[in-house]
Parts: structure tokens; sequence; C-alpha cells
């Protein structure tokens, strides 16, 4: 079994072979991913080993010491949080040799093609078609909405609906979109801080071969939720220092500027410090319970609490700043590839954190999801589960 010293091993006879300073950024991941240093917890041949995940800690430490590249996670955060695991768990061996290495080492991007105008927070009622061919692949038409990264994108995880006969559920297929197929377009939705990080996509006749679905046919909803769990688990259980994320900004300008401060911003303060302190040790747990298998239900606890805590973080801030807290000045229609919370103003803060309880799953959905996966609370009547898609009303 590998151990720790086995790693550090490893990962020293990668550094001696591959030394960071004589060697390109791109051949440097491809060749830690083959020696199966990239997540320690896949298989051998797909950039792991096998090994507990609870020991990536030793190699990123190792690398990290020798100043190594990494592959720039929070770019493809979509492909490694969220495709990755569900491509290892559903995907033909072709599927992960195919796509796993170029994802993990930043060479193609990846967004994800759930949410549409119609079915955002009732996603199952989506209506984007994908029709099979006497070819056997498929042809999709429909809409697409909310897609972070897909002007940057090589590849899209995409549901479709392919048999509108039987309830929502049911009649859903994963497939693996090509974002540079013919039928395939990107246009940018410009947000409330003048930016455009979101996308709507139009899918237009776009071919999808049969070798590109994951799962079964009609199955997609059961693959679907393997990548809500780890899309969850990466928003709300993101690692963070401490007096990371929103809560340093707002600390750093109370101990800075002392003219701020009021006893009620100073309690306020203190309770949000807490809360952020306590949020972070909570996902440093759930990361732990990661070792021992897939993400469950939990996740959305966290998703919440992040939601939750950054928009009261953000309106604190406003006020510590009293009439400099809005200032914000520049609505320039930008396409980042990051969302970046704490590069910016107070005001870009406070308007951004608006889409924390909407974007990975709305608020109240996931308080659904607690209620129900959780706590085992009684699931709210839905009269809807057992009627076939194309007879619900729209």
């Amino acid at each position: 079994m590998t151990d720790a010293a086995e790693l550090r091993r490893r990962t020293q006879e990668l550094l001696a072979a591959h030394p960071p300073a004589d060697t390109g950024r791109a051949d440097f991941l491809r060749a830690r991913f083959d020696a199966g240093l990239a997540w320690v917890h896949f298989p051998e041949g797909l950039g792991g080993l096998g090994a507990p995940r609870s020991l990536q800690a030793v190699v990123d430490a190792e690398l990290q010491t020798a100043g190594a590249p990494d592959n720039d996670p929070r770019r493809i955060g979509i492909g490694l949080g969220m495709a990755a695991p569900t491509i290892l768990q559903y995907g033909t061996e072709e599927q992960k040799r195919r796509f796993l290495r170029p994802l993990w080492t930043g060479e193609e991007v990846w967004c994800q093609l759930f949410s549409e105008p119609g079915a955002g927070s009732d996603l199952a009622a989506l209506g984007t078609r994908a029709v099979r061919e006497d070819s056997g692949d498929w042809v999709v038409d429909g809409q697409k909405v909310w897609t972070s990264s897909a002007h940057l994108a090589r590849w899209a995880i995409l549901i479709a609906r392919t048999d509108p006969e039987v309830p929502k559920h049911r009649g859903i297929t994963y497939f693996v979109c090509d974002m540079t197929d013919p039928g395939v377009e990107v246009r940018p939705l410009r947000q409330i801080t003048g930016e455009a990080e979101f996308n709507e996509v139009f899918l237009t006749g776009v071919r999808i071969p049969d070798a590109h679905r994951l799962g079964e046919v009609g199955d997609g909803w059961r693959v679907a939720q393997t990548t809500l769990n780890n899309e969850r688990v990466a928003i709300g259980g993101m690692r963070l220092p401490r007096e990371g994320g929103m809560i340093g900004p707002v600390s750093k300008t109370w101990r800075e500027r002392p003219g701020l401060r009021t006893h009620d911003l100073h309690q306020r303060l203190l309770k949000l410090w807490v809360e952020a302190e306590v949020a972070r040790l909570a996902g440093e747990r759930l990361r732990q319970q990661l070792v021992a298998g897939q993400p469950g239900p939990e996740g959305a606890g966290m998703k919440l609490g992040f939601a939750r805590l950054n928009q009261e973080i953000s309106g604190l801030e406003v006020e510590l700043r009293g009439e400099e807290g809005l200032l914000y000045d520049d609505w320039t229609m930008r396409r980042p590839e990051l969302v970046d919370f704490t590069g910016r103003d107070a005001g870009y803060r406070y308007l951004r954190s608006k889409g924390n309880s909407i974007e990975g799953g709305t608020s109240e959905v996931l308080l659904n999801i607690v209620a129900e996966r959780v706590l085992g609370l009684p699931a709210e009547p839905r009269t809807d589960k057992d009627v076939a898609w194309k007879d619900l009303a729209r």
C-alpha cells in the first residue's frame, strides 16, 4: 500500500527527472499526472496511485517547497471539481483516458450545461432535447444559461431530455459536449457588476456521438447527482486560511481605519468572524469525510452557509465604510476568467455576493435537500413526480 514515505520518494523522483526551473509548465504537469501524483486517490494510469485521498497533502507540500507549478485550480475548477469525479465514476475506460489528463493539466477547460431559462431551481424540468439518430449519434437542440467559463471551454458536461414520455427525472441523459462543434453558440450575460463571467449557450442541431454519453440512456439524473454533490462541496468547502475569503478585507479595514468603528459594528464583526472560522473548520471536516467516499448531501449545508455568510459579511463591509461603501464605478463589460472577491473593492463584493444564494443550487432548494436527505424530514408534496414530462404545465 502506498504510504506517505513512498509518495515523498516518488515526488522527489519526479522533481529530479523534471526540475521545475528547467521544465516547461505544461510538460511538468503532464509528467506529474503520468507519475500518479495529480490526484493520488485516482486509479493508476489516470493520474493517481489508488492511495488514500488524505495523502494528497504530502505530495502538494513537497512540490510547493520545490517551487513546482500547479494546474491553476481556480481556473479549471469545473473540470476538477465536477467533471472529473463524474467521468471517473460513470465514464468508460476510453473516456477516462481521453478526458482526465488534459482536464487536470488545464489544457482543456470545462463548463457545465445544466440550468435553463425554465429549469433552474427545478432542474429536472429541463427541456433541451437530445434525439437519437439511426446512426446511434444524438442531435441536441435547446438553451442553457448561467454557464461559467463557456467562453473559455473546450468541453461541457451536458444533461438533455431524451424521453419526454416518462416523468421528468427519468427521461434525462448525460453527455459530454464539444464546445467547438457547429451549432454551439455562446453569448455573454452581463451581471449587476457589469461583468460577464456567465454565459447563455444556444445548441442548434449539435451532433454528439454516443461515445460521448456518460452512463445509461435515461439515467442522467442519477449521474448528475454526482456532479451536483461535488459542485456544492467545491463551493461550500473551499480551503481557506484563517481570515481567508471575504472576512479578510473587512478585518483589515477594521484594524487599519479605527475612525470607522462603532460598538454595534464591532459586535457584528466579532459574530461574523467567529462564524467564518466555524465555516472554515467545518469545511476541513467535510473534506476529511471525502476520504471515505463520494460527497453526500452534507455539501448542501456547507454551500448554504457559504452564501449566507458572504452576503452578511459584504453587507457589514459596506456599512463599515459608510459613504465609501458603495463606490463602484467600473462597469466595463469584462470577461473574467476568475471571480476575484478579495482583489476588488467593497462595492463589487457586495453586488457579486448576491449571486451566491443562486449559483450552485438556490438556497431554497438546498434547504429542502438538507431537510429531506440530512435531517430525514418528510418530503414536500410533489404532484408532478409521476406525470410524463410532455404533460407538465409550462
